[in-house]
């Protein structure tokens, strides 16, 4: 499978209507520090929302578990992208900042999306997926 879109820019500071900001935050929902203090500066996440849509955002916790944990919370936003195929996910590299995952660990969990033209991945998790 080929993945032939666009990918998730370096930085994102502007979002269309109908764009979504993914981000990697913790399950509290305590958006304080990374790409989760600019979804809530800049795109509406609400403070205390650690998991799903919150202003144009997606929350995807990635702090509170393993790789096991967060390929779940990855397979949650992927429901919800299929279920909103109106909506643009741009994906940021989640859990590769402050969580402290590697690429290598955190690319494959998005193997799923290739062929999901609404979900826009970050280059290297396209390329560690091969695609």
């Amino acid at each position: 499978m080929t993945y032939n879109r666009e990918y998730t820019p370096e930085f994102i500071t502007e979002l269309k209507p109908n764009e979504i900001f993914v981000f990697g935050s913790n399950i509290h929902g305590m958006h304080g520090g990374g790409a989760a203090a600019i979804a809530f500066r800049k795109f509406g996440a609400e403070w205390g929302v650690g998991e799903g849509l919150t202003g144009q955002c997606y929350a995807l916790p990635t702090m509170e578990g393993g790789v096991d944990y967060i390929a779940e919370k990855v397979e949650n936003f992927m429901a919800c992208a299929k279920e909103h195929p109106e909506l643009k996910f741009y994906v940021t590299k989640i859990a590769c900042g402050i969580a402290g995952f590697s690429i290598e660990e955190i690319g494959p969990l998005f193997a799923d999306a290739i062929p999901m033209e609404n979900v826009i991945l970050p280059r290297e998790f396209v390329e560690e997926l091969g695609c």
